[in-house]
């Protein structure tokens, strides 16, 4: 678990990169409407949660380095305490509690926003914020400055408004040892999961009914969420990356590929499996697969510190297209399809992310034009995949056949760690699995 005195470092930790007389205002998210209303389960957004933890709508975190204050000064915007309000919708921490509870120097109800940030931006050089992100926060904040510009006898408004953004997300790229041991846990629910749908699995299922053995598993460990939708592709629905639709049978010869990851206090999971329905893989489909998964043991080995996502990539990019050569997928030579990019017809994505509080987590790829080396305590993905579309030009063998196969790995000073390693991804392992 992350502590309040964490979240209270990591503020202290963005302030001490800001100009001195700068003051940050964050705004937190706010209730996403479903129908009429009826709003979806809400979710805070994932830079509010990493600096505070609160997890209420309509909150706002206030952050100030004037030298009028001795040393780092703290203040939230939350609603109020209201009795009747609290009857429908839950408790809420209120102002009071923020303060005697939650540490912050002050707190507010958020029925005075407007004027809370007007006097929070007053006599400041800088205000750090994300402009563009909240549509709604953006106009409060413009209101603000607007208030302190129509008395420029009494007060003084921020010259410049800079985006907080890159130094909260180059702080959330790299994961402490308690962040880490989230994503463990958020790993292992995940696991649990995709081994339990190996063994469920069998031929004419529905793809939804694979996703609930799946969210069903999540839920009963304590991760009532998804960190992303599910994806439950059998056969050729596994060609589309991101289907969710989730709705048809599995036929009998079919493999699915399975894409779907928990979220587990905010930090997600995010693996992927491929196996065959009925529990063996036809020997073109073992071909195929074989070739995918000797491709992600070759990244797997080589993302260490100081490596490098295309170095990696282009290795594992000649390992396939030398593979779909052998296969008779790609009729050229090795060199040819590489210089044409050939390969691209069945393997489109990256090969991996950034993962932590988001599932396409924050974080520079790139610094100073050159790609970002790996770093103890970065998150990533690994996953690379082929997609044989259902065409004409394809052995008839291969046709429609969709693989992917992905791990979370922690980059570790001396090398990296496979958190998702609980499920099997050999053939051999998943055959056994499935015939329990």
């Amino acid at each position: 678990m992350i502590t309040l005195k964490q979240h209270r470092q990591r503020q202290s930790r963005l302030l001490a990169q800001l100009p001195q007389n700068s003051v940050c205002v964050i705004p937190g998210a706010d209730l996403l409407t479903r129908s009429r209303d009826t709003e979806f389960g809400f979710r805070q957004h994932s830079d509010f949660w990493y600096l505070t933890g609160f997890n209420e709508p309509q909150a706002w975190l206030l952050l100030s380095n004037h030298p009028r204050f001795d040393g780092d000064y703290r203040a939230l915007v939350c609603l109020p305490r209201d009795p009747d309000m609290e009857i429908w919708h839950g408790r809420r921490v209120g102002p009071e509690l923020a303060v005697s509870e939650w540490g912050y120097d002050e707190a507010y109800s958020s029925e005075s926003l407007i004027e809370v940030l007007t006097d929070w931006l007053d006599d400041h050089d800088n205000v750090y914020f994300p402009q563009g992100e909240y549509a709604q926060a953006d106009d409060a904040v413009f209101e603000a400055l607007s208030n302190l510009r129509s008395r420029p006898k009494q007060c003084r408004a921020p010259s410049a408004i800079v985006d907080c953004r890159p130094l909260i997300h180059n702080m959330r790229l790299l994961k402490s040892a308690d962040e880490i041991a989230v994503m463990r846990t958020a790993a292992d629910i995940s696991a649990r999961a995709h081994c339990r749908v190996m063994k469920f699995a069998r031929p004419g299922c529905y793809e939804y009914q694979l996703e609930a053995e799946i969210h069903h598993e999540f839920a009963m460990a304590g991760a009532r969420y998804p960190a992303y939708g599910t994806i439950v592709g059998g056969g050729e629905n596994a060609c589309i990356l991101h289907y969710t639709e989730n709705q048809d049978t599995v036929a009998d010869g079919s493999l699915i590929l399975i894409d779907a990851g928990a979220e587990y206090n905010g930090y997600a999971a995010d693996i992927t499996r491929t196996f065959p329905v009925n529990g063996k893989f036809s020997p073109a489909q073992a071909k195929l697969y074989q070739l995918v998964l000797d491709a992600q043991l070759l990244a797997i080995e080589h993302l260490v510190p100081g490596a490098t996502m295309p170095d990696v990539t282009n290795k594992v990019v000649k390992m396939l297209t030398t593979g779909l050569c052998e296969l008779g997928l790609l009729n050229e030579s090795v060199d040819s399809a590489l210089e044409n990019k050939s390969w691209r017809r069945f393997f489109m994505h990256g090969l991996g992310h950034y993962l932590g509080l988001d599932v396409h987590d924050v974080g520079e790829y790139s610094q100073h034009g050159h790609p970002k080396p790996l770093e103890a305590g970065m998150v990533i993905t690994v996953e690379p995949g082929l997609y044989i579309p259902n065409e004409p030009d394809v052995a008839a063998e291969f046709r429609g056949t969709g693989i992917r196969i992905e791990d979370n790995l922690v980059i570790t000073s001396t090398g990296n760690d496979v958190i998702t390693a609980g499920v099997p991804k050999t053939i051999e392992d998943i055959e056994a699995l499935m015939e329990q």
